[in-house]
């Protein structure tokens, strides 16, 4: 998604003493459908240290890892942009999708590292959370939410390379994904929670999630159920969806899709296989809305894990943090 930016260009690349001092080429496990960029191809993997690093860290890391070396850069100088769940949660360290809270970035300003050195971290959402927030962005501020629940279908490219063992997946169903219910929960509510001086006020709806590992590539699937607390027809729900845009569609931030959020009228839509890149894999498809028989509204919510969920939702956070003036 760097291959071609018209703002960021790949300049370094660290990785852990296996790969350290090795062509990026030789040290990466590549399985993407398209090839390794010429250039990076040929770059020499860098100890993952903050000595010789450029001024903003794309980190995709393990939670453990991540916990030690993400505030290393910040205090460094660096412009943290976060993939990892490690620091997520922390009280001065804003969880964010663009068109939900662009606002919550003004947690930077009351970050240690940043009084200090310049330097701070960003974060973006858990690969499922991030699908229905955007779904539940547009509801949320027309009708309040009271209850939300979410059973999720998660695609095996979100368990990374290799992921999930074909003889466990392939024909099954696995309902446990370790601490991802979890990070559902608690991200769900502080996305749309309120920006409070040097914290987030989590929104005080209550959530339940399910979450559930099958057989599909790429493509998180979610089954939703909310509750409001003002009246809403079904073409008022489905309106708010359509119309729903943000900051990210004003200022025509490069990864921003046109439209972030879809509805789909077909009854039998959205699925991974047919609609997963809608708005080049930015967009949240939304279907099958219906009446709940034990809440108010029920409907299909369907986001792409690794671009919107991951890879793209930490360049778009880049994108806002450059047009916001945070990176100079």
């Amino acid at each position: 998604m760097l291959e071609r930016h018209p703002w960021f260009e790949v300049a370094w690349l660290a990785a852990s003493d296996r790969s350290e001092g090795r062509p990026y080429a030789e040290a990466a496990r590549w399985r993407l459908k398209t090839g390794i960029p010429a250039n990076v191809a040929k770059m020499t993997v860098a100890p993952a240290k903050p000595e010789g690093a450029p001024k903003i860290i794309f980190a995709a890391l393990d939670a453990a890892i991540a916990r030690e070396l993400e505030p290393q850069f910040a205090d460094a100088g660096c412009a943290v942009v976060s993939n990892s769940s490690a620091l997520r949660m922390q009280s001065d360290v804003p969880l964010v999708i663009p068109e939900v809270n662009g606002d919550h970035i003004r947690l930077i300003d009351k970050q240690s590292w940043r009084g200090k050195s310049g330097g701070y971290v960003v974060t973006n959402p858990n690969c499922s959370a991030i699908g229905l927030v955007l779904a539940l962005a547009p509801l949320h501020r027309a009708f309040t939410l009271e209850t939300v629940m979410a059973v999720t279908m998660q695609a095996v490219s979100g368990a990374g390379y290799p992921g999930v063992a074909s003889l466990d997946i392939l024909g099954n169903v696995i309902p446990y994904i370790s601490k991802e219910e979890e990070k559902m929960e608690e991200e769900t509510q502080k996305l749309l929670g309120t920006l409070n001086g040097s914290h987030v006020d989590p929104a005080p709806f209550a959530m339940s999630a399910q979450c559930n590992r099958v057989a599909v590539e790429d493509g998180h699937t979610e089954s939703v159920a909310v509750r409001f607390k003002k009246k809403a027809a079904p073409e008022e729900i489905i309106a708010a969806w359509n119309d729903f845009r943000a900051e990210p569609q004003q200022l025509r931030l490069p990864s921003a899709p046109e439209q972030p959020v879809v509805y789909m009228t077909a009854a039998d839509r959205p699925q991974p296989r047919f609609d997963v890149d809608l708005g080049a894999g930015m967009t949240t498809a939304v279907g099958r809305l219906r009446k709940c028989n034990v809440l108010d509204w029920k409907f299909t919510v369907l986001s792409h894990n690794t671009i919107r969920g991951a890879a793209g939702a930490a360049l778009l956070n880049a994108e806002l943090l450059k047009a916001k003036g945070y990176l100079g």
